[in-house]
């Protein structure tokens, strides 16, 4: 659509591009690189049968520069507040623990510890939805945070390769 005055304002997902993602696929990856002045978006299907990611903690604990919004929508037509899933996210240094099984929106302030978060059961394919409210998404891992046997658990360089925006 780029070829009239507004078309670079409808950007739609590659299926052929090599950026895949573990639980399901890709619907929309957004920024300010693939439109000037857009945040952060990312949206992607999560289905039965997946693997969260490199390690059995899931996305482990870390903070971003700007505020973050967690949508995780079920797709039941009929009882739209049902996730269809189970996903455990934890929450602030001491990670107090939650469990979401409804559809919701999760506020994360800015600099504010998260994660680890992992579906631990999906029975019906939910999207997911993460909006960085930056125009770039930045990360900053907290391992020290975790106990050690849950730390020893995780591949730190496959997370360390994805820390961003912090100097």
């Amino acid at each position: 659509m780029a070829e009239t005055k507004y078309g670079q304002y409808f950007v739609t997902w590659d299926p052929a591009s090599p950026r895949k993602h573990p639980l399901g696929p890709f619907v929309s990856i957004m920024d300010d690189t693939v439109v000037k002045g857009s945040h952060f978006y990312m949206v992607h299907w999560v289905m039965p049968g997946t693997k969260p990611t490199s390690s059995a903690v899931g996305h482990p604990p870390h903070i971003h520069k700007d505020a973050e919004l967690l949508f995780h929508i079920g797709t039941d037509p009929n009882n739209p507040l049902d996730l269809g899933a189970e996903v455990e996210l934890f929450m602030g240094p001491e990670l107090e623990r939650h469990i979401i099984t409804k559809s919701c929106v999760v506020f994360i302030p800015p600099n504010f510890i998260h994660s680890p978060w992992k579906p631990l059961k999906t029975e019906r394919p939910w999207i997911f939805i993460e909006v960085n409210q930056g125009l770039r998404h930045t990360e900053k891992l907290y391992p020290q945070v975790l106990p050690k046997e849950l730390r020893d658990q995780v591949d730190w360089s496959y997370w360390k390769a994805k820390e961003e925006g912090f100097d």
